[in-house]
């Protein structure tokens, strides 16, 4: 609710590195249809909305803010032993071909 356009406008500019032709802004008020136990409105917070026209030809992708980070685990280490253990619990867990969909919970 505190920035400004011109805030606004740098922070997109510096952070993403994208160039802003224009900036519109609005306030959208907050809805006060609810109401609590004791029949009093329920307000929800205001907040403001912010229209951004990017430079002709650009466009803007959202970074990737959980990269992926690579698998580089050395063998015996805690992780390494988890990994089987999650594996041999999977193939044990599987269902039973011979029983043909029955769960395992129905006995026979």
């Amino acid at each position: 609710m505190e920035m400004t356009r011109l805030e606004l406008k740098d922070y997109l500019e510096n952070i993403y590195k994208v160039p802003v032709a224009a900036i519109r802004t609005r306030i959208q008020h907050g809805s006060q249809k609810q109401r609590d136990h004791r029949n009093r409105r329920i307000k929800k917070p205001d907040y403001k909305v912010a229209y951004v026209q990017l430079g002709s030809g650009q466009t803007f992708q959202f970074p990737d803010l959980f990269p992926e980070k690579a698998q580089t685990t050395e063998p015996g280490s805690f992780e390494e032993i988890q990994k089987k253990f999650m594996e041999n619990e999977l193939q044990r867990q599987k269902d039973d071909p011979k029983r043909s969909g029955v769960p395992a919970w129905f006995g026979l």
